[in-house]
């Protein structure tokens, strides 16, 4: 029997490596069912929350109501809870599930799969506007030692940077090219002071990785330096390759020394970080969401008093 179980433990490993493929392949089987588990808390539709709002939505908001947004933010998830969640589910399988039960594995799953990014940025107060989506991981980034080398990581931060900044352009129209000169050496422009590089694993090719950057602090009138954070993703293993942290001077080129965030600067950052809240709050919220999805299939199915273990074909050679 100890052997038998041996051999199903190793099933759930297999399993849970590629639990996100499982997802796809369920999600695309029930194709025509699942779409009433959206919600993943029972048979009826909800829209699910977006990942990214319109920039002009959270300007309208109350400062009230993103202070309380922000008092109502749930606590950091687990860094792990990306591969904790699919773990779980794994062993929900092992042990069996009813036809309504797949179909709602299959519906945390395929969220897992369609969200991850939205969720692992969001949970942390990262937007996703500018920075890199999607970015291709180039063979020759790769050093002797066979991993991306590091200071490719700094250029990743530096790109997403200046498409962080230029996609306020966009936002703010009236002073488009006011921020694209924030990244020209005339008038008032930033420049960076130092950068930070915490790497967390080695990519490797192939590979796709997203960038977001984030202000790390409210920004006020006297400020003459910002500070960004930066995440680099990996999309192969879904998780934190690398974080950056970059202190960023405002200079004044013309008088040739630091200068205060121009009006048009501060009130978009101001917008800015109130979105960030939101997100965060938002991002968090869903996690949990899932999370108690997961914790009822446990109950369901493995977790409870007459749970009998599903061990297939390996179940009948052992006995």
């Amino acid at each position: 029997m100890s052997a038998v179980r041996s051999q199903a433990r190793r099933g759930l490993v297999s399993l849970t490596t590629s639990s996100s493929q499982i997802g796809q392949r369920l999600w695309q089987a029930t194709s025509t069912t699942t779409n009433k588990y959206d919600v993943l808390s029972g048979s009826s539709r909800r829209q699910m929350p977006q990942s990214s709002r319109s920039f002009s939505c959270s300007a309208n908001r109350s400062s009230s109501q993103q202070k309380q947004q922000q008092q109502q933010a749930p606590d950091m998830p687990s860094s792990r809870w990306y591969a904790d969640l699919q773990a779980r589910l794994g062993k929900c399988i092992i042990f069996g599930c009813s036809p309504v039960q797949v179909h709602r594995v299959a519906g945390v799953l395929g969220a897992l799969t369609r969200e991850w990014r939205s969720l692992s940025a969001g949970s942390e107060g990262f937007l996703q506007q500018g920075g890199l989506e999607g970015q291709a991981v180039v063979w020759g980034e790769m050093d002797s030692f066979q991993h991306v080398n590091n200071a490719a990581y700094i250029r990743y931060a530096e790109a997403s940077r200046v498409n962080w900044v230029r996609y306020f352009a966009n936002v703010n129209p009236a002073h488009a090219d006011d921020w694209r000169d924030l990244m020209n050496p005339r008038g008032v422009g930033l420049i960076m002071k130092s950068i930070k590089a915490d790497y967390k694993f080695p990519v490797v090719y192939p590979d796709r990785i997203s960038v977001y950057h984030k202000l790390r602090s409210l920004p006020s009138e006297s400020d003459t330096s910002l500070i960004l954070d930066c995440m680099i993703l990996s999309h192969k293993h879904r998780r934190i390759a690398a974080r950056t942290e970059e202190d960023v001077v405002i200079y004044d080129y013309g008088a040739g020394k630091k200068a205060t965030m121009p009006p048009f600067v501060l009130q978009t950052f101001r917008d800015t970080w109130e979105r960030q809240e939101g997100e965060t709050r938002r991002a968090r919220l869903r996690i949990q969401e899932l999370a108690r999805e997961v914790e009822t299939l446990e109950k369901e199915t493995w977790n409870r008093e007459d749970a009998v273990e599903n061990l297939g074909a390996a179940g009948k050679a052992g006995s």
